[in-house]
């Protein structure tokens, strides 16, 4: 390990990171320094065990960014926009990142990013989980960092948790309510972003100063709800819900939500055949539900 470059990992025991510093540590390419808040957690032990060093650390300390990513070759930042619940926070600690990475003259930064949506549209659509990110892309350019942006398409795990089939109130049949019109939308498993990133990493060459769309593949909703019915063994249709009506279901972020599936329509650039080229493993998103049948108990 000691003659290794060192690839530092933040947010390493959350879904994103841990995938990435997983998929790293499998490639035998790099050594992983693995940043997380608590160096106690199961997660950060398993990482230890698998032979990442943890270290603790904490996006929001400038010492703390610093010793993290001292005598690295390169890092993976991914920030959480939904924990600290503030997009100030999200591009501060990204532009912290940034800054500290070009002091220390870091030769490759993969930053999990996204589309700044309020800039594109003049506006008229705001997305802040994904402005947030876009803005901080934006910076890492502007400084000019050696990076790839890595802009991930929706997460399969939504399937499991908010976009999950409701049960209709009128029949023996459940609903998927995703305003996507008829446009396919991408998605991908976050498990599988870990080794799409490990070989941006191997090819410095081919992905610096670029930004990768990644994505398993792209359905409609009711191409998803049909794999649904299938795997399931239930009636899963699209509720073919608008974004008008959506943003008017009066929970949290359902105007973001709402907002995102129309900047969806607008087809950004996530690229599929890159993606299989990046991980010939990638999960379809009937293998994911195929795998994941267990959360749909009860049903």
């Amino acid at each position: 390990m000691a003659n290794k470059k060192v690839i530092t990992v933040f947010g390493a025991t959350g879904a994103q990171g841990g995938s990435v510093a997983r998929a790293i540590l499998e490639s035998k390419k790099f050594a992983v320094r693995a940043v997380t808040r608590d160096v106690t957690r199961p997660n950060a032990l398993e990482l230890q065990r698998l032979g990442a060093e943890v270290v603790k650390g904490d996006l929001n300390d400038k010492a703390s960014v610093d010793s993290a990513l001292k005598g690295a070759y390169g890092a993976f930042l991914v920030t959480n926009f939904w924990d600290p619940l503030n997009k100030d926070k999200e591009v501060f600690q990204g532009k912290l990142v940034a800054d500290t990475a070009k002091h220390l003259g870091l030769k490759h930064v993969v930053y999990s990013g996204l589309e700044n949506v309020k800039r594109l549209t003049d506006g008229k659509l705001q997305v802040p989980h994904f402005d947030s990110k876009g803005k901080v892309e934006e910076y890492f350019w502007s400084i000019g960092i050696p990076m790839t942006s890595v802009r991930v398409a929706a997460y399969f795990e939504n399937f499991l948790t908010a976009w999950r089939p409701v049960k209709a109130s009128d029949g023996d049949y459940y609903t998927l309510a995703i305003p996507m019109g008829d446009v396919p939308m991408d998605g991908i498993s976050v498990a599988d972003i870990g080794a799409a990133v490990s070989n941006i990493f191997n090819s410095p060459e081919e992905f610096l100063g670029k930004a990768v769309g990644l994505s398993a593949e792209a359905l409609t909703v009711q191409q998803y709800a049909d794999v649904l019915s299938k795997v399931l063994g239930k009636t899963v249709r699209d509720a073919k819900i608008t974004p008008e009506v959506f943003e008017k279901l009066g929970f949290p972020a359902a105007k973001e939500i709402a907002d995102m599936c129309l900047f969806y329509q607008m087809k950004p650039d996530r690229d599929v055949k890159l993606t299989h080229r990046l991980n010939p493993k990638v999960k379809s998103f009937s293998q994911f539900i195929s795998e994941n049948q267990g959360a749909f108990k009860g049903m």
